[in-house]
């Protein structure tokens, strides 16, 4: 048993001075990037918002989006209708310029900021670390690393130690010497934000390795609702048989959020829905339907009719945000996306301090 502690100290230790690094940077950026919304809106109310925009029907921006494909269809990429924390219409070009339109005048607002540029590197960072085709698959393995091991291990480091006196393992001792004080934020800090830190790793890896956990999910899957899905989809083919008719035709369940039109002479176009336009708390509740230039449907995803578990899968992203909690998830997110970098400071700095003479003091797991 003592062998066996031995090696999970060390698994621990050297995860967390490697991928521990990984994780800081993964939660630094994650945190920040909880409050996009609310940052991009404040720098940008130019392009992102309008006045009474609770008050504007689905059927006028329905009518914008049809007016502005018209005018620009054969150079438009992707148009995008409010959603979050953009109350505008916008369009996404093929030579990669982003303009904004008024949803109801459809006037020419301006081009991508900035700001919303740095938030868009921003997610990039988080999930690849800027790194082409490798480094989004070291990111999620690091997050697989830090739910299976690191976190796990720290749990088991933490009951070993205090699991006969619980109160000692919760306190900090804050005018303690420095190497008394790294302790205790770090097995403090470490066990209280155990759950959330393991809820965020495991839904953050699900964006690298989406396949196997869609896989995996299928124990969850019961009898699919085929009836469903077949009147779905007749009734979207007779209703999209021509681009102009799909975009005006309101959906009484979804809201239009964007249409990605064909590339590489495809003739495919994508529509995607969600449920409600602005964040707010519950389920994420989305439709994609891609149809061909005649109006046959190639492939349609709704969450009414979806299978168990492509209904779970679409729920990591607010989970993983926070957003399914509401303001309160997204506070909790926000802070435990900062614990990581200070566990990798306090447990770097004990490995330091172990590496000179100084007196010896109580061994955790001991």
């Amino acid at each position: 048993m003592i062998v066996f502690n031995k090696t999970i100290r060390k698994i621990h230790l050297w995860l967390g001075l490697s991928c521990g690094l990984i994780a800081s940077f993964s939660g630094l950026t994650g945190a920040l990037y909880v409050w996009q919304p609310e940052i991009t809106g404040i720098l940008n109310p130019g392009l992102l918002k309008v006045e009474q925009t609770e008050n504007i029907k689905e059927a006028v921006i329905l009518r914008s989006a049809e007016t502005l494909i018209a005018t620009h269809q054969d150079s438009i990429g992707k148009i995008f209708l409010p959603y979050r924390e953009q109350q505008t219409i916008s369009i996404r070009f093929k030579n990669g310029q982003t303009n904004y339109y008024h949803p109801v005048t459809t006037k020419n607002l301006g081009e991508k900021s900035a700001s919303i540029s740095f938030f868009e590197n921003l997610l990039n960072l988080h999930r690849t670390l800027g790194i082409p085709k490798i480094g989004k698959y070291i990111i999620g393995t690091s997050t697989i690393i830090f739910f299976l091991f690191l976190l796990t291990s720290g749990a088991y480091i933490w009951w070993r130690a205090y699991g006969n006196n619980l109160r000692e393992g919760l306190k900090i001792k804050w005018n303690g010497k420095r190497r008394k004080l790294d302790l205790d934020l770090h097995k403090v800090l470490g066990i209280c934000f155990f759950i959330p830190l393991l809820v965020m790793a495991f839904t953050g890896s699900y964006f690298t390795y989406n396949s196997y956990y869609k896989t995996a999910l299928k124990v969850f899957d019961g009898k699919s609702n085929k009836v469903g899905l077949d009147h779905e989809r007749k009734q979207a083919v007779k209703d999209s048989l021509f681009l102009k008719d799909f975009s005006l035709k309101a959906d009484e369940s979804y809201a239009l959020r964007a249409i990605y039109f064909p590339q590489d002479g495809t003739g495919v176009y994508r529509f995607r829905y969600i449920k409600e336009r602005f964040i707010k708390a519950g389920l994420r509740k989305t439709k994609e339907v891609e149809i061909n230039a005649k109006g046959k449907i190639t492939t349609l995803s709704d969450f009414r009719h979806d299978s168990n578990s492509t209904r779970i899968a679409a729920q990591f992203y607010p989970v993983h945000i926070g957003e399914i909690a509401g303001l309160g998830g997204r506070i909790l997110v926000f802070i435990s996306g900062m614990v990581p970098l200070v566990l990798f400071i306090t447990g770097f700095r004990m490995y330091r301090s172990k590496k000179r003479p100084s007196k010896k003091g109580p061994k955790i797991g001991k």
